[in-house]
């Protein structure tokens, strides 16, 4: 087939075009929201491997709850964050229009309720009039209050307070609350004067599952695919390093050392939070199992169910029929 200047000429612009739709303006620059959570990607964060993928300026910002990403990304000021499965299911039952692109984890024990020495809880039999605190509209609230369900209690029997982590800290040492739902850092100050009750890996077996993920704005995800693959693919490189090389993330290692630095806490804090993680493997992820199934993904499911427990919990007015909108696999689907 013979092609013309004209129709050769026309064919480059339209991919010129098209490379304009998909690219991100050198002089742009994204934002993404982090929180303080021992991740192996954050260390991506800290060397600027991130952006080196990516090819773009990314301003990374540090939030200490996914409720605060959230609100971030609503406002218009986030395009990428990372947040936990109840704040995100609250938000999508909103009408806010985020994709969770990456799955970062799903109930393990970097999330716990830690009962305070001396505040006389041996076991969950002892929770009933006694104080208890998690961040508000976190994954750590959300299972707080299904854990009180779960034991045939109401917030009339066990006070509830949905305050933010450092807050927790701070009471907690006091004495005012004799317990948190709380993740890292906070996780391994209240361990200090306390021992762990229930993890969210126990609440999840109970029937609450949780996850994190990076999610995205729906806008961001049609517009610039191509940056969340690349986004993804350090995630997961990361990830696939802490499994296979765990003498690269001990606490006496470098990379212990650059979490500590971005994350706060000792490096020995940020290893020890390591080994709490549920990973799951990029290739599950891309499975109908979590990501690409559709209504019937794994995260789609979570998402219902916490939404109904929340409205139950007169948290949200509403549930939405299904929460597969609120899901891709697009990102992941390519790595191995």
């Amino acid at each position: 087939m013979k092609i013309t200047k004209k129709l050769f000429s026309a064919a480059v612009g339209a991919l010129l075009l098209a490379g304009t739709v998909s690219a991100i303006a050198a002089d742009k620059t994204v934002v993404v929201g982090y929180q303080t959570d021992a991740l192996p990607s954050s260390l991506a964060i800290a060397n600027g491997d991130f952006e080196k993928a990516t090819g773009t300026k990314i301003d990374f910002r540090k939030f200490n709850s996914g409720a605060d990403v959230i609100a971030a990304i609503a406002g218009g000021d986030v395009q990428v964050g990372y947040v936990g499965s109840s704040p995100f299911a609250a938000a999508a039952s909103r009408g806010l229009d985020v994709k969770a692109f990456y799955l970062a984890s799903i109930s393990g024990t970097d999330e716990a309720l830690v009962v305070r020495n001396g505040s006389g809880i041996n076991g969950l039999g002892d929770l009933k009039g006694k104080k208890l605190a998690a961040a508000p509209v976190s994954t750590d609230h959300y299972q707080l209050l299904a854990l009180i369900k779960n034991q045939g209690l109401t917030e009339k029997d066990v006070h509830i307070f949905a305050i933010p982590q450092p807050e927790i800290v701070a009471a907690y040492n006091r004495g005012d609350i004799d317990g948190g739902f709380v993740w890292d850092p906070a996780l391994t100050e209240l361990k200090k004067g306390g021992k762990v009750l229930v993890t969210s890996k126990d609440v999840a077996e109970k029937g609450a599952p949780t996850f994190s993920a990076w999610i995205a704005t729906g806008t961001f995800a049609k517009e610039h695919p191509e940056f969340l693959k690349a986004f993804s693919s350090v995630v997961d490189k990361e990830t696939k390093s802490f499994i296979n090389d765990k003498a690269a993330w001990s606490k006496d290692s470098e990379n212990a050392k650059q979490l500590a630095k971005l994350l706060g806490g000792t490096p020995a804090d940020q290893a020890a939070g390591l080994q709490n993680l549920n990973l799951v493997p990029v290739t599950a992820q891309a499975s109908d199992i979590w990501l690409g199934g559709g209504e019937n993904s794994g995260i789609a499911k979570i998402l219902k169910e916490t939404s109904a427990f929340l409205k139950e919990q007169k948290k949200i007015s509403d549930v939405l029929p299904s929460y597969a909108s609120f899901v891709t696999p697009t990102a992941v689907s390519s790595l191995k």
